[in-house]
């Protein structure tokens, strides 16, 4: 099998190569795993709460490091990289405060002497995760996994080696028992061998729609739970009452950050006719005020695309929609994995801009008639990630909750995930629920426990 490289895609440099995993060396992590697991789910909830606290103390001190390796393996900017290095510690010492609630015995009323719901782990999860946040993607699902008493199996993307082991490092370090959090750099085939063992019970994917609905079918055929979270075209709408000198640097971000690489990104900027004129002349002297470069330099904006060829396929989406109408207002210029941020307007349903996932830094900016005719635009879409909204007229914006079939619904804010509140899409963006008491209840056995008197 052929070595696995980390590569820096602002350079090209080869930062390291790393081995496959054997067929033998599968098969041993999943005897240690299931071996970790017959002794971790005994450990009191109390000293896996003490970890949580290890692991938040270690990614504060090692930060720089971290973000370091993220930029430099997947080209995120840097200053952005510490950003998601102490959010992973955030998420840590939520689930560090609230696990033991969260996991305590529910009591229910009934003719019995005692009844409750127990929750007990499950067994082993495999977790399948993308690049584009390489800590947090992983924490978020390890952190509430491992803490009610499972243990995980972590099947990194392959250009972010260097990330999945950094993180089975810290797991270590955190004084986790070896077997609870292990790497495997395995392919495809490898992967189906690991759904079917009767070791590993659930598997959590981020990632494409596509690969969501390969590993969904897997599990589904093997009676694994799963939880997906997948692509998103999330709309932005500003309304006329939007006050955009306030909110058009979020606005920026939500389209921007991580080099536009985010499931959750404002992709389509729905604008009634009102303010668009006013809306596109700011928004675009934001665009051109961001600062391309190194992704190491602390200043920059935007970095780099995580491939080359992640610029080639954004690049086939832009020119066909241009093919069918679209217009270039701002940037479509590339080189190699370098991707200037763009602005296109006259997008319309039917176009890529429009009916698809845009993975990089291209806003599509798209004029409705009114509120009415925005929100409807808003939901023509295959995706129910989540949606955000820009007016000063919040009543009746709380009124349109029930129009919006998202997972999440953001008045005057972008949308992102929060340790404290339940992240998850519908439609095509996948199931299951992340985060918050949801997502530490997705993979335990909620049992019926009744006593008779």
């Amino acid at each position: 099998m052929e070595n696995i490289h980390s590569i820096n895609p602002y350079n090209n440099q080869v930062l390291e190569k790393y081995k496959p995993f054997s067929d033998a060396d599968i098969k041993l992590v999943l005897n240690k795993t299931e071996a970790a697991f017959l002794e971790w789910k005994k450990e009191s909830l109390e000293n896996r709460v003490e970890l949580l606290h290890n692991l938040a103390d270690l990614l504060i001190k090692n930060k720089e490091r971290y973000s370091v390796l993220m930029a430099r393996e997947m080209g995120k900017p840097v200053s952005q990289a510490v950003a998601e290095v102490e959010k992973c510690a955030w998420a840590c010492e939520f689930y560090a405060e609230n696990a033991v609630d969260f996991l305590s015995d529910d009591l229910i009323e009934t003719e019995a002497g005692e009844s409750f719901i127990s929750y007990d782990p499950i067994g082993s999860v495999l977790a399948i995760m993308p690049w584009n946040f390489p800590f947090w993607q992983v924490i978020r699902c390890a952190a509430p996994t491992l803490t009610a008493g499972n243990t995980l199996i972590l099947k990194h993307a392959s250009n972010v080696p260097g990330c999945a082991m950094a993180l089975e490092e810290l797991f270590l370090s955190a004084g986790y028992p070896e077997g609870c959090f292990q790497v495997i750099l395995a392919d495809h085939k490898q992967l189906e061998v690991v759904m079917e063992s009767d070791i590993v019970q659930g598997v959590s994917l981020t990632g494409s729609e596509k690969a969501g609905r390969a590993i969904a079918s897997l599990a589904g055929k093997n009676l694994k739970k799963s939880v997906m979270e997948l692509g998103g075209n999330n709309a932005c709408v500003v309304w006329e009452d939007a006050d955009l000198d306030k909110h058009l640097d979020t606005m920026v971000s939500a389209r921007m950050q991580n080099n536009g690489q985010s499931c959750i990104a404002a992709k389509r900027f729905i604008v009634v006719e009102e303010i668009y004129e006013e809306f596109l002349s700011k928004f675009r002297d934001k665009v051109k005020a961001l600062k391309s470069g190194d992704p190491l330099d602390s200043n920059v904006d935007i970095g780099v695309l995580a491939r080359e060829d992640l610029g080639d396929d954004l690049a086939k989406q832009v020119d066909k929609s241009i093919d069918m109408g679209a217009k270039v207002d701002l940037g479509n210029s590339r080189d190699g994995a370098y991707y200037e941020p763009t602005i296109l307007t006259g997008v319309k349903p039917g176009m890529p801009a429009f009916d698809e996932e845009l993975f990089g830094p291209v806003a599509a900016v798209i004029k409705a008639k009114d509120r009415a005719d925005a929100l409807a635009l808003a939901t023509k879409s295959r995706f129910g990630l989540g949606t955000m909204l820009f007016t000063e007229d919040i009543d009746t914006a709380l009124k349109a909750i029930g129009e919006i079939p998202d997972g999440a619904f953001f008045v005057n804010e972008m949308v992102k995930s929060d340790p404290r509140l339940p992240f998850g899409g519908t439609k095509a963006s996948g199931y299951g629920r992340e985060l918050s008491l949801e997502g530490i209840l997705e993979f335990v056995n909620k049992k019926t426990v009744y006593i008779g008197k």
